[in-house]
């Protein structure tokens, strides 16, 4: 047996380690939050600072990928030392604002919209810059601020969390794990039993679609809801409206089915008392709809039939930048006609085969452009919404949609099947909601339509941003 003098110093010893880890962990630093005001039109925009906010919680990140080198985004932020001018940390985001300026109601109408950028909060003053993507998709300066994290405005203390935060799926320390949080909205007191379910139900889900599936391990799932004097979310387009917490409502846009919650600032005071990176919002609403903006955030209506579906395409937005493969819907923005390299990483304008942005998936003796039933897809797909608008319009029960979203789902199922291109990684013209002039990469994908798999490019896309946020990769 060892000496008590041997089993002192054991005990010394331990004692210390556990302190060097409580250290290490304290060491995390506070996250600094930068809420500005973005307005203008489609033409002009200006920024302007709202307040600097000291978090409740440490940063979540993982401090090894303090810079994204995705060029993702069609914004992009820069946190600069500001004596030195080190770069600090960055990352690629879009806003609402810019979905907003390419609306018609942009081209006659200035609008102001809330956002946020979040980083460790640094010991030194700092310049943060923000970019946006010029005509030709490069990024450009847009704004900067300078930030001083010990001025005396800066907002230092919160009030108590507002909502218990619930763990869902907890595989490890926040700067080690890609960080979700589901937030709800329109759950009432007593539905928040229901809000707990449908958080886990559309997180199982989530980690059953591949890359997920492989990397569960690498996330951590937490779920928090404030409770609605109603249960649901407004739709205006129907003159239903219900206070809620984080002012989700359908009708964004104009467009009946696109979901999104407009006050960023009621969105960060909620969120900031979770660890969190990603957020989806759950709206307790049986409607078909939701919505995602990359780096910000997305939404799903929890209790629609597609509902999974839902949770996971608008997750793809949100979490790896997708586009929309579709181009049959009906969407509220408008087309500039020009056919500029989407920064996307899953639509292409193909401007040189030779350069296509995953060749490297594309078996030699492909066709580009590649062969599909374009014409024949379009022209049922165009009865197909046709019979859409009619349901909408006639207010008719959420499970008559379903039903018209199943056959059209067997419809191009059926379609798609027989075709030897069926499973070809290519370039297949109609995607980002044109019919001509963009590419997707295969023919059918979770972003092109209600399918349960995403294409090999989307899955690469998704690993990416998993790496980035991960403290381990794929073996």
């Amino acid at each position: 047996m060892p000496s008590l003098s041997f089993s002192r110093a054991l005990a010394r010893l331990a004692a210390a380690l556990m302190l060097a880890s409580g250290l290490a962990q304290a060491e995390a630093p506070p996250t600094l939050r930068v809420d500005y005001i973005h307005s203008g039109t489609a033409k002009a925009e200006s920024y302007a600072l709202e307040r600097v906010v000291i978090e409740p919680l440490p940063w979540p990140g993982n401090p090894a990928q303090a810079l994204d080198r995705t060029n993702l985004g069609a914004n992009k932020v820069e946190v600069v030392d500001a004596a030195s001018g080190t770069l600090l940390y960055s990352r690629g985001f879009s806003t609402i604002f810019g979905e907003w300026s390419s609306t018609e109601e942009a081209s006659h109408l200035a609008r102001a919209f809330q956002e946020s950028v979040r980083f460790p909060l640094p010991e030194h003053p700092v310049q943060v810059r923000i970019f946006k993507r010029d005509a030709n998709n490069a990024f450009v300066p847009a704004w900067s601020v300078d930030i001083d994290p010990r001025a005396q405005d800066v907002v230092r203390k919160q009030g108590p969390a507002p909502a218990k935060v619930a763990p869902i799926r907890v595989n490890g320390a926040a700067a080690d794990k890609v960080d979700l949080l589901i937030l709800g909205d329109g759950y009432t007191e007593a539905e928040m039993p229901k809000f707990l379910a449908d958080a886990r139900r559309m997180s199982d889900h989530l980690f059953q679609v591949s890359p997920f599936r492989e990397r569960a391990n690498d996330f951590n799932v937490r779920a928090m809801a404030v409770p609605t004097p109603e249960s649901g979310v407004s739709r205006p387009s129907t003159g239903l409206y219900h206070a809620s917490a984080l002012g989700a409502r359908y009708d964004i846009f104009g467009s009946e089915r696109y979901v999104l919650a407009l006050d960023n600032r009621a969105l960060r005071e909620i969120a900031q008392y979770a660890p969190y990176e990603f957020i989806e919002i759950l709206v307790n609403n049986e409607t078909y709809g939701g919505g995602g903006i990359f780096g910000q955030f997305s939404t799903a209506a929890a209790g629609n039939d597609w509902a999974n579906y839902l949770f996971v395409h608008e997750f793809g937005h949100h979490f790896a930048g997708l586009a929309d493969e579709y181009y049959t819907s009906e969407v509220a923005y408008q087309p500039d006609g020009a056919r500029v390299e989407p920064w996307e990483p899953n639509v292409t304008a193909l401007k040189d085969p030779a350069k296509l942005k995953w060749k490297d998936k594309v078996e030699a003796g492909t066709p580009l452009p590649t062969p599909w039933p374009k014409a024949v897809y379009e022209q049922g797909s165009a009865e197909y919404q046709k019979q859409r608008a009619a349901l909408r319009a006639a207010n008719r029960p959420e499970a008559e949609m379903s039903a018209l979203f199943r056959a059209d789902l067997q419809r191009t199922d059926a379609l798609f099947t027989p075709d030897p291109n069926r499973n070809t990684v290519g370039a297949f013209e109609g995607a980002n909601y044109e019919a001509t002039g963009y590419y997707r990469p295969q023919m059918q994908c979770i972003m092109f339509d209600r399918s349960e798999q995403f294409c090999s490019v989307c899955r690469a896309a998704i690993l990416t941003i998993i790496d980035l946020y991960s403290g381990s990769r794929a073996r």
